[in-house]
């Protein structure tokens, strides 16, 4: 499948804007959008799947990581039914870890690279004119094998300055294929993380119909349309799901799994059992594994604590369960809210977490199983990604496994195991090859 990548010098430039509007106004005009994300961010793609879907059509979002996912499993994602592949960078263009590894930075040129899906760079040109040519160039020489073929540019002030830009992007040859104008009003949401989750916005499909008609007012979509190119073909990969049938918690507290995974285990022909704490729901009983993942559980904590059918269920459940950073929280004895009051947990792990004082823990993580998790066997090697605020208090089942940042420095959070019972707090993204 053909393809783009929409990427910036830096974050905050506007890609998301344009990519969600690019996405939408396609899908509006009939073509199969199929989104990706490039990096390891479980919001994102959410949102692409809602801009990308109309009159019954879609794909959920991919991400495409080029350092935490083997060869064949991005070239087996990105081979994927659709009219156009179109993949929101994370980031600056270039940006990934310090030291890139085997399996690439992370960059999301290490993408446009591998697919050979040209680049459309957002550049933010508040403050600058023909010098925001000069930053095209760099980055269109940065990289061999990585190309920008276009520049879309954001927040422009006047017909004057964006005159003044496209005057030095025709000196250094690159294509402007839009121009949006600054205080647009259309935009989305801030969240506790960064963005609201998609299902939290009020009125979002009419947000991304605002969008869509930015988009188609200011940028040349048959010009970025036909800049479309690359794709390679799969051979497939195989996920190896937890289990044969998955009880899956699913609501406002429990979000965040990435969903290349869910395609994969089901791919592997295992059942997706939904089920939602929040509305006190127990786990299915007949199930092999409970999956907890990720998301905002210490906004609901007092919901969580006081659902009396939901932690039954999980104490009582007959099978592994394993949490993922949120969910791994809730399989503690208790958390600890920003105002200080201890919820009680399932207690299925000793854990104790706190928000109290917010620390941000970030980034990349490779981690070798010590004991098993469901899924895989003490050994295994795992990649995958890290993002809370939350503090450590009390740890007494640790450690799951030896954990390390992308450069192998240790990380304290090793995660807990107990009996059948375990939890990390790293979204387990892959299997290291």
């Amino acid at each position: 499948m053909k393809g783009i990548v929409i990427s910036a010098p830096r974050s905050g430039a506007g890609k998301t804007t344009v990519a969600l509007g690019l996405m939408r106004a396609l899908a509006q005009d009939g073509v199969a959008v199929q989104p990706f994300k490039c990096g390891p961010d479980y919001i994102d793609p959410a949102f692409h799947a809602a801009a990308a879907a109309l009159n019954g059509r879609g794909q959920p979002s991919f991400n495409l990581d080029s350092w935490a996912m083997p060869g064949a499993m991005l070239d087996g994602l990105a081979d994927t039914a659709g009219d156009l592949a179109v993949a929101e960078g994370a980031m600056g263009l270039f940006d990934g870890v310090a030291v890139p590894g085997a399996a690439g930075s992370g960059a999301s040129a290490d993408i446009a690279a591998r697919m050979g899906w040209p680049v459309v760079l957002v550049l933010d040109v508040s403050g600058q004119a023909q010098s925001a040519a000069a930053v095209a160039l760099g980055f269109s020489r940065f990289r061999p094998g990585c190309r920008v073929a276009g520049v879309i540019l954001n927040r422009v002030a006047s017909p004057r300055h964006e005159a003044m830009v496209r005057a030095g992007m025709a000196e250094v040859g690159l294509p402007v294929l839009g121009a949006l104008p600054k205080d647009s009003g259309a935009g989305l949401p801030e969240r506790h993380l960064g963005l609201v989750q998609a299902e939290e916005v009020a009125g979002l499909q009419a947000a991304l119909d605002r969008l869509a008609d930015l988009v188609r007012a200011h940028v040349d979509l048959a010009a970025v349309q036909a800049l479309a190119a690359g794709g390679k073909a799969g051979d497939g990969w195989k996920a190896r799901p937890p289990g044969q049938r998955i009880a899956l918690a699913r609501d406002a507290a429990f979000s965040f799994i990435y969903p290349h995974l869910l395609q994969g285990w089901r791919a592997a022909g295992a059942e997706i059992l939904p089920f939602s704490p929040l509305a006190d729901q127990a786990p299915d009983a007949s199930a092999d594994v409970v999956w907890l993942p990720g998301g905002y559980p210490e906004l609901h904590a007092g919901v969580i604590a006081g659902a009396t059918r939901f932690l039954a269920g999980l104490r009582g459940f007959g099978g592994a369960v394993h949490g993922e950073c949120g969910g791994y929280m809730v399989l503690g004895q208790a958390l600890v809210d920003a105002g200080g009051v201890a919820h009680p947990m399932a207690g299925l792990l000793g854990l104790v977490t706190s928000f109290e004082k917010r620390r941000m823990h970030l980034g990349y993580r490779q981690a070798q199983l010590v004991a098993a998790m469901p899924g895989f066997a003490a050994g295994a090697r795992l990649r995958g990604h890290e993002f809370h605020y939350s503090t450590i208090l009390n740890q007494p089942d640790a450690p799951l496994a030896r954990v390390s940042d992308a450069n192998g420095a240790e990380v304290a959070e090793t995660g807990s195991v107990r009996g059948q019972v375990s939890g990390s707090y790293f979204h387990l993204i892959a299997e290291a090859e």
